[in-house]
C-alpha cells in the first residue's frame, strides 16, 4: 500500500502543478500573468487582465485538476489514497516544479479536492465564499472565511480524518495569503474587479 500512497501523492502533485492560468493567458496572447496585479497565476489575477471568460476557465480547470486527481486516486487506492492525492494536488498548485515552485494560492484547487472527497463541503465553501464576496468584494477574505469554516464543517459531519487534512490545507492557504491579510488589515487590499 505504501507504493500506492506514494503514487497517489505524486499523481496529485503532477495534476496540481499544471498552471492553467498561465497557459490560458499565453494562448490568448495577453501579457505575462506574473507581471500584473498580484503576479499570481490564479483566476483572481487572470480577472485583472479584463478577460472574464479566461478567469472563469482558469477557476474551473484549476478546480477540476484537483477533482480529477482525487477521483483517479480513489479508483486505484481508496479513500486514503484520494486524500493523499488531494494533498499532492494542493501542494502542486502552490509549488509547481515547472515554475520554480512559485504557483498560485490554492483556492480553486481547495474547492476541487473538496468536490472530489465530500461534495457537500465544497458547496458550503462556495456559498460562504459568495456570501462574503458579495458583502465585502474581497476575494482573499472570502477564501479565508470559507477555508476557516471547512474543517469545522467536516469534523461536525463525522469526517475527522478529512477535517485534519483540510486543517492543514487551510493553514497553508492562510500562509499563501499572508500578504493579503496584511493588506486587509491596512485597508489596501484590492477588491474584486479592480485592476491595480
Amino acid at each position: 500500500m505504501i507504493g500506492i500512497y506514494i503514487a497517489a501523492l505524486v499523481l496529485g502533485y503532477l495534476f496540481g502543478s499544471i498552471p492553467f492560468g498561465l497557459i490560458l493567458t499565453r494562448i490568448a496572447g495577453t501579457e505575462d500573468l506574473r507581471s500584473i496585479g498580484s503576479g499570481n497565476i490564479g483566476a483572481t489575477n487572470v480577472l485583472r487582465t479584463g478577460r472574464k471568460g479566461l478567469a472563469a476557465a482558469t477557476l474551473l480547470l484549476d478546480a477540476l485538476k484537483g477533482t480529477a486527481a482525487v477521483l483517479i486516486a480513489a479508483g486505484f487506492g481508496g479513500a486514503e489514497a484520494a486524500m493523499l492525492a488531494a494533498l499532492g494536488a494542493f501542494l502542486g498548485h502552490l509549488f509547481p516544479v515547472w515554475l520554480k515552485f512559485k504557483g498560485g494560492k490554492g483556492v480553486a484547487v481547495y474547492i476541487g479536492v473538496l468536490l472530489g472527497l465530500f461534495w457537500p463541503a465544497a458547496l458550503v465553501f462556495c456559498v460562504l465564499w459568495l456570501a462574503t464576496a458579495y458583502t465585502t468584494r474581497y476575494s482573499s477574505l472570502s477564501a479565508l472565511v470559507a477555508a476557516f469554516i471547512t474543517p469545522i464543517f467536516l469534523w461536525w459531519f463525522g469526517h475527522p480524518t478529512m477535517a485534519s487534512l483540510f486543517a492543514v490545507l487551510t493553514l497553508l492557504l492562510f500562509w499563501m495569503h499572508r500578504e493579503n491579510i496584511k493588506r486587509l488589515q491596512s485597508g489596501t487590499e484590492s477588491r474584486i474587479g479592480e485592476k491595480k
